[in-house]
């Protein structure tokens, strides 16, 4: 028998987010966030191909450091590039190969190279094996695949086995 809530972070994360948005904390209010919150998670099961298994938290939560640090470095740097001569910009796409297999792993890979100011994450190969990235300013393909390696899919490894 299938759980009530297949996922209450998910559950609690659409319930928040819809008191947030509609920012209108009347009960009729969280009476319709909380409906949400049980018939999202469930819908999204049904189209799940497979659970995300979440582990090591304390590898999770370094994780989430050093992005928002690489964030904030990244707006100063796109931030100066874009203020300096356009010369000084040089773009271009490089092939991330990934050790990551867990799609959800992969997933959450691509949303933090997304989310990180100065590269795009343009396309999954069909074999999930390598990620193409667009990079605002690219300079060394290979330190870029490094650096990914090393501080986003390393852990991401740890965290989704």
């Amino acid at each position: 028998m299938k759980r009530f809530l297949p996922s209450l972070p998910l559950s609690l994360a659409v319930f928040v987010l819809w008191m947030l948005l509609v920012s209108n904390f009347s009960p009729a209010q969280a009476a319709l966030g909380l409906a949400l919150a049980v018939a999202l998670p469930l819908l999204a099961d049904m189209l799940a191909p497979e659970r995300a298994r979440f582990g090591r938290l304390p590898v999770a939560l370094k994780l989430g450091a050093v992005v928002l640090v690489d964030i904030v470095r990244s707006n100063i740097e796109v931030a100066r590039l874009i203020l300096g001569p356009e010369r000084a910009i040089s773009p271009g796409f490089v092939q991330v190969p990934l050790d990551l297999r867990n799609i959800h792993g992969i997933t959450a890979l691509a949303s933090i190279i997304t989310l990180t100011p100065g590269t795009v994450s343009a396309e999954l190969s069909e074999d999930r094996r390598h990620l193409l990235v667009h990079c605002f300013n690219l300079r060394d393909a290979d330190q870029v695949v490094a650096t990914i390696k090393a501080r986003y899919e390393a852990p991401l490894k740890e965290i989704f086995p």
